[in-house]
């Protein structure tokens, strides 16, 4: 039976609206995982502390697809709730074209200005060079990606939650299919180009299949179409979706600081230590960041349609869902530290050990950025994206830049691990504050 926007949640029927955008944000999360995986085992340390350390500034690239995505949907959500399907198409037309735009011109200036972005996060000699061919090859199809990021919202918004599954799985096959060919069969000084010629056709896939089909006549209920420049619906969309923009920015920016400060504690084992938490970390953020996909288009549509006590079931079930995931990931988390560890990094018994101990202390911030992460959507699906930004700015940035500026004089490298969890604790009380201050919002 199909599940409409407009229907009564129980906690069954909220499982299984959103189980796909969390197995699609898993997914997407275990490809990029694979290739780390194959350039760290078949291309060796170097290449995968550089891809780790010019990642961030491609996140920050493709942050034009989260922003019209999660800031678009709210707006078009919302419109359908009014009962203005007319409207809403051609909100969605618009934000889909204006992205796409972006993400050509963005692409070409990463292109030519990837070398010095490299030169100053401190890429030097083989690390500097492996930056550029990587961050080159990616960027060509940055576009793909980002009407990629955008999709994976409206695929929900429009009803099709399991279609934007299966693009993504089209999509993570296409790259660990290519990974194993390219990375494991091109000579060694070209394995790195490998396995960025995977991801950047994945991206492809991620991209252009959903666009023939929103192109095209389809049984969902949105269609690409005609539309109207409307400079007042791009800067609500990117004030609801800026949000998830201070997330990635700063995610990214935090990110870069990170590898800055395990170059000073750690040297180069210290950027591929942590880039093996952040491949292994994002699969379980993804399930947290696929639910508050799947679930915001709900928030939005019953927001518009003014049904409070609906908000407030859903609110109550996503508070309990998160909780029992948490403590199941950070229980499996700690488990799975050694040999995902070992899987990664066990060819260097040093990288192996430093790895393991971060991971087994970064494990517990799990407990935490799930209730952060839900609330920031929370508010975004309520058109709310400053209070939304508010909590994502704190949490990503300003608690990360201070704990990791303080936590590593106190403990070393170990204080970089804690400096995660103790900025995780903080957002959630936060995000607690807001939902009790704003709960008129969704609460009359």
């Amino acid at each position: 039976m199909k599940i409409r926007l407009s229907d009564h949640f129980t906690y069954r029927k909220l499982l299984r609206f959103t189980l796909p955008s969390v197995i699609m944000m898993i997914f997407t999360s275990i490809y990029g995982v694979v290739d780390g995986f194959f350039v760290s085992n078949f291309a060796g340390k170097t290449p995968f502390a550089a891809v780790n350390l010019i990642m961030p500034v491609l996140m920050i690239l493709a942050t034009v697809g989260f922003i019209f995505g999660t800031g678009g949907s709210a707006i078009v959500a919302k419109t359908f709730g009014e009962g203005d399907k007319k409207k809403a198409n051609e909100y969605f037309s618009l934000f889909v074209y204006v992205a796409a735009a972006l993400g050509i011109i963005i692409a070409t200036l990463g292109i030519i200005f990837i070398r010095p972005i490299s030169q100053f996060l401190g890429a030097t000699g083989a690390m500097l060079e492996d930056c550029v061919v990587y961050g080159r090859i990616i960027l060509i199809a940055l576009p793909f990606y980002v009407l990629q990021l955008l999709f994976q919202t409206f695929f929900v918004t429009a009803e099709r939650p399991n279609l934007g599954l299966y693009v993504t799985i089209a999509s993570g096959v296409t790259n660990m299919v290519l990974d194993a060919i390219l990375v494991i069969l091109l000579p060694f000084e070209y394995k790195l180009a490998g396995a960025a010629v995977a991801t950047a056709m994945s991206q492809v896939v991620g991209g252009i299949i959903p666009l023939f089909y929103f192109s095209r006549k389809n049984t969902s209920i949105l269609k690409l179409g005609k539309t109207r420049f409307s400079g007042k619906a791009i800067v609500k969309a990117c004030t609801n979706g800026s949000s998830e923009f201070m997330s990635n920015i700063s995610m990214s920016v935090v990110g870069i600081l990170y590898n800055l400060q395990l170059l000073k504690y750690a040297g180069e084992n210290g950027v591929a230590a942590y880039g093996v938490m952040m491949y292994v970390s994002f699969i379980f953020a993804s399930a947290f960041i696929g639910y508050s996909i799947g679930s915001a288009p709900i928030i939005s549509y019953h927001f518009g349609a003014e049904n409070h006590n609906e908000l407030r079931g859903i609110l109550k079930k996503s508070i309990n869902i998160i909780g029992i995931s948490a403590i199941c990931m950070m229980i499996i988390a700690e488990v799975l530290a050694m040999p995902l560890s070992d899987l990664f990094v066990g060819y260097d018994p040093e990288l192996f050990n430093l790895t393991t101990r971060g991971f087994r202390i970064f494990a517990l911030s799990f407990l935490f950025m799930g209730y952060a992460i839900f609330s920031s959507g929370f508010f975004t699906a309520l058109n709310d994206g400053v209070t939304s930004a508010i909590i994502s700015f704190l949490r990503t940035l300003v608690f990360q830049i201070a704990a990791v500026l303080l936590f590593p004089i106190i403990f070393g490298v170990d204080g970089i691990w804690i400096s995660i969890v103790a900025a995780e604790l903080m957002a959630v009380i936060i995000s607690a504050i807001f939902l009790v201050v704003k709960r008129k919002k969704y609460r009359y």
